[in-house]
């Protein structure tokens, strides 16, 4: 005896504002009030009936028709230049939750590193009608500024400035946390240090970081300082720059500044590898403050970036920015925070 064959089963019709507007018993018209919020135009037996019809038929909105339908799509384009970087990360979770808070949501693009791959996903993010941009630039070069000034839609950039580019931006004022970061070794009695950074080029951050130590060094001629530019991953020449640093400034107070989370994660292993306890051999102090930095050790001297804050304001920026689209490029920048601990206190 042959089995009947299976029965496919039945796609269930998905309800349009035609179904909820019948079985209410009312018009698109009212039923798309609803759908804006505008009660005060609605009895209040006809929104009850509207609200039991959208129940009834689980009825969901088309949330792209009915933004295309006002100009907007409610997406924000994010794009980052590390996913894998601590900050990103960070900085990701603040706007993340700033734009649901408005009623936006994030497109997320992962550069990694690329500043082609970035200029890329600004072209991409255009045709998906995203209303706005918020930029964490793995790079500010000629054709990235070349695809800024081609692109139509309106952007913040993060923890990025452009020189003689007039564009919104939210950051860290970095020669003000450098300083501070610089003041408290000196303090603390720090005779030789050791900055070391990823490659400054087309990074603005990197670079006012590194100038900002290079300049106090040279007026305070009695401390020894080295700096270091790093493409990584590169464990052998990290390895090699603590090694010699510590060989070379021998019996002296000294301290490796990290000018990044990246790297202070690797220079963390290394000095580990080679048997260096900060706080008791070395000194040790992070930009960006890691959630292992409290923890690890006797904890690491960080600059705090308030990250989530950053985050928030990007997204106040570029809605600032919708509204009113003859409004003057501004900066903002956050002041970091010095959070002290066993590895700068010998």
């Amino acid at each position: 005896m042959e089995k009947p064959e299976a029965m496919a089963p039945k796609t269930q019709k998905v309800a349009t504002i035609k179904d909820v507007a019948a079985k209410a018993q009312a018009g698109k018209t009212s039923i798309s009030r609803y759908l804006n919020g505008e009660f005060h135009l609605l009895s209040d037996n006809l929104r009850q009936r509207i609200e039991s019809a959208i129940r009834e038929l689980n009825y969901r909105p088309n949330q792209m028709a009915r933004s295309l339908k006002h100009g907007r799509t409610g997406l924000i384009g994010l794009i980052i230049a590390d996913i894998g970087n601590p900050f990103s990360v960070e900085v990701l979770k603040g706007v993340e939750a700033e734009s649901i808070k408005q009623g936006f949501m994030t497109v997320v693009c992962n550069a990694d590193n690329s500043i082609e791959r970035e200029c890329q996903f600004i072209q991409l993010l255009k045709g998906y009608r995203v209303d706005g941009l918020i930029i964490n630039s793995a790079g500010v070069n000629e054709q990235f500024i070349e695809v800024l000034k081609e692109t139509t839609l309106p952007f913040v950039l993060l923890d990025r400035k452009i020189d003689n580019f007039p564009s919104d931006m939210v950051g860290l004022d970095n020669p003000a946390s450098a300083q501070m970061a610089f003041n408290h070794l000196i303090e603390q009695g720090f005779e030789a240090i050791c900055f070391v950074t990823e490659p400054i080029v087309y990074n603005s951050a990197r670079q006012e970081r590194l100038q900002t130590f290079q300049a106090l060094s040279q007026s305070h001629q009695h401390i020894q300082s080295e700096f270091h530019q790093v493409t990584l991953p590169d464990p052998a020449k990290l390895e090699a720059i603590v090694a010699d640093f510590c060989t070379a400034h021998r019996g002296m107070r000294k301290v490796i500044v990290a000018a990044n989370g990246v790297l202070t994660l690797q220079l963390a292993y290394v000095m580990n590898k080679q048997g260096l306890r900060w706080g008791t051999d070395i000194g040790f102090l992070s930009f960006d403050n890691l959630e292992w930095a409290a923890l690890a050790g006797q904890g690491v001297t960080s600059v705090s970036q308030p990250t989530a804050e950053m985050g928030h304001k990007a997204v106040e920026c570029l809605l600032e920015k919708l509204e009113n689209p003859d409004k003057p490029p501004m900066q903002y920048l956050f002041n970091g925070e010095l959070l002290i601990r066993k590895s700068t206190t010998l």
